[in-house]
């Protein structure tokens, strides 16, 4: 089992405990904004399983009907979590809404808030750890869950903040209008999440700062070429494919030629860690004049 795994593990764990103290914490108040909160919790729960079976499928090898890998599946799980984060959000929504319209005072308030922020402590520590390590090992579906936590962490902040006003000014339709604020912010998050998950899924290019220096790399490095051009470049997961036409000499050898390449997959590899590189070698009367001049 690698790092990403035992990781996706650790948040089905975090994501128990942390559900069990804010359910606690809502037991104790009786309110709606905590109910949020907890609700929020149990989705936080499922897609870390949901996180969990992707890593694990999207660490299997190659086969004959996945030639390219498994890696996509960690999209598939971000999307998951998103439509789920907005169906959590319409839930708390109902609720605030039922809220409003009959306001009851909270029960020992400061109790249950002292419960929930345990477990948006508890949370932060582990969303900054996701996100930390997803970025690392290039796990969409580790960084996806980490930012939902952190959602979570943030709009119990606000819970927090909010409820201790409700003793002080005995606004009692606060809890339900908190609610509600929750519900709205967790929509955006969700929503976020699967347009960025959507673009994996559809094969992205490579941010523009990394195509600067995949195009510097191979100017520098192709050194008895002429030139480079159709460059093309997709995220999958944890990997990152690379392809280009390279244009050589037509009088070159197949063995220089092939040096050539092996000395720029060495290079590429050495920059953009899990690269795939596919290079299309053409004689020079296949040259464009329109792509990557080599150094």
């Amino acid at each position: 089992m690698d790092k990403i795994q035992k990781l996706a593990i650790g948040s089905i764990f975090v994501g128990t405990v942390v559900f069990v103290l804010k359910y606690a914490a809502y037991y104790i108040t009786g309110s709606i904004a905590l109910y949020s909160d907890a609700l929020e919790s149990i989705i936080n729960v499922v897609t870390a399983v949901a996180a969990f079976l992707a890593v694990r499928l999207s660490a299997a090898p190659a086969d004959a009907n996945h030639p390219y890998g498994h890696h996509k599946v960690e999209y598939f799980s971000a999307v998951l979590e998103g439509v789920l984060i907005i169906v959590a959000a319409l839930a708390i929504l109902r609720e605030a809404y039922f809220g409003l319209l009959s306001p009851k005072v909270i029960d020992a308030p400061m109790h249950g808030l002292a419960v929930n922020a345990i477990a948006g402590a508890i949370n932060a520590a582990w969303s900054w750890a996701l996100m930390r390590h997803g970025r690392r090992l290039r796990s969409p579906a580790l960084v996806a869950d980490g930012r939902h936590l952190l959602t979570d962490v943030v709009t119990s902040a606000v819970v927090i903040a909010g409820l201790l006003l409700v003793p002080l000014t005995g606004w009692t339709w606060l809890d339900s209008a908190l609610a509600a604020m929750v519900a709205v912010n967790i929509l955006w998050s969700g929503w976020s999440l699967m347009k960025e998950s959507i673009g994996g899924l559809m094969d992205e290019a490579l941010p523009e700062a990394t195509l600067v220096r995949v195009r510097e790399i191979i100017s520098a490095n192709a050194e008895g070429a002429l030139e480079a051009h159709d460059l093309r470049t997709r995220h999958a997961g944890r990997m990152t494919f690379i392809d280009f036409h390279l244009v050589v000499p037509g009088a070159m050898s197949v063995t220089e030629a092939h040096d050539i390449c092996d000395r720029l997959e060495r290079a590429l590899k050495a920059d953009v860690k899990d690269a795939l590189i596919t290079i299309h070698v053409e004689p020079d009367n296949k040259a464009k004049h329109s792509g990557i001049v080599v150094l």
